[in-house]
């Protein structure tokens, strides 16, 4: 019967990364859409991802409403910190996407997993396996290898990726440094966080949008067309936002960047599929790569989980045989436990 929960854990933590995996392509693919000059050229996305928020705000709103979630406290300025980050990391990132090449950007997006690494390391003395650091080094080869083409760099774009790449590590170390601190769910701290992210966004976003494109949201022709894939968009991004906080609650930040790789691998096979995207040779051999190494690094981790199970257990056994010891149970007259009675 003892295996009954931990198969039960292990079907959700499958379909929480399912559900990260689909609703990050298919916001990813309904984006696209809706901003790309070939579909209805939606340049803002700052103030979408404020649009996103918002949703998410009013879902988690309606969810503590009408009971199905619980409102646990966390500070305020716990909560403003965290959007600080995370806004700095959604501005850093469409900076450093004006500013550099598509190649320098992926490698940025990268080197993601190891700051995260050496981030864990400095703020939760966190340590890695050589199995785990091996995988780690080949879904980053492989995702560079499929995605990086031409790398180009300029001194302000380079400091845009820095701010974008520290505070988007920062932000999702936080996001389960948050869940574990004060005892909330994934849900619980996203109907938090939501509010002030959407509240910031939305005032500032039409701004930033502005300064990275030139146009103004105000003059955007609103047709029935971008509307319903705004809709979809923001549908997508509650799903995609509550399935980002189940998996780095449940697991790491390391974890999440890694694993999160399928998206890119998805994302290339849909665009091929669904856009006619070129897909070369160098692609598909980067893809098998950044999957064999996103399955090792799963392996890695499940076995690193297992020795410490095995030397906690170890552990805890040692120690109560010598607390055994020290009380002399051996030696003393057994006692009724209902009772309190000694036994004949």
């Amino acid at each position: 019967m003892a295996e009954i929960p931990e198969k039960k854990s292990a079907v959700s933590d499958v379909g929480a990364w399912a559900m990260n995996v689909v609703s990050s392509v298919g916001l990813i693919m309904a984006n696209k859409q809706l901003m790309s000059p070939a579909g209805y050229a939606f340049s803002f996305a700052t103030t979408l991802t404020g649009f996103h928020f918002a949703v998410t705000a009013f879902v988690g709103f309606a969810s503590n409403a009408s009971g199905y979630s619980a409102s646990k406290h966390v500070p305020l300025w716990e909560l403003l910190w965290f959007s600080i980050v995370a806004n700095t990391s959604i501005t850093g990132m469409n900076l450093s996407l004006m500013l550099n090449s598509v190649g320098f950007y992926q490698i940025s997006k990268l080197s993601m997993i190891p700051v995260v690494c050496v981030m864990e390391w400095i703020i939760h003395s966190k340590h890695y396996s050589r199995e785990v650091k091996m995988a780690v080094v080949v879904v980053v080869i492989g995702v560079g290898v499929c995605t990086v083409t031409d790398v180009k760099v300029n001194a302000k774009g380079f400091i845009c990726a820095c701010v974008a790449v520290f505070s988007t590590s920062l932000q999702q170390i936080t996001i389960g440094s948050l869940q574990k601190k004060y005892s909330i769910s994934s849900f619980e701290l996203l109907s938090k966080t939501a509010p002030v992210q959407a509240a910031s966004l939305l005032l500032l976003g039409p701004f930033i949008d502005y300064y990275l494109n030139g146009k103004s949201i105000v003059n955007y022709n609103f047709t029935s067309g971008p509307i319903v894939f705004i809709l979809l968009s923001c549908s997508l991004a509650v799903f995609c936002n509550i399935s980002q906080y189940i998996c780095i609650g449940r697991f790491s930040a390391t974890s999440f960047q890694v694993i999160g790789h399928m998206k890119t691998v998805c994302v290339l096979l849909l665009g091929w599929i669904l856009f006619d995207s070129a897909l070369t040779i160098k692609n598909i051999l980067g893809m098998i790569l950044a999957v064999v190494g996103m399955v090792v690094y799963s392996w890695a981790v499940e076995a690193e989980k297992a020795r410490q199970k095995a030397v906690m257990t170890k552990t805890s056994m040692t120690e109560e045989e010598i607390r055994l010891i020290k009380e002399g149970v051996e030696t003393k007259p057994l006692k009724d436990v209902e009772l309190g009675e000694n036994k004949p």
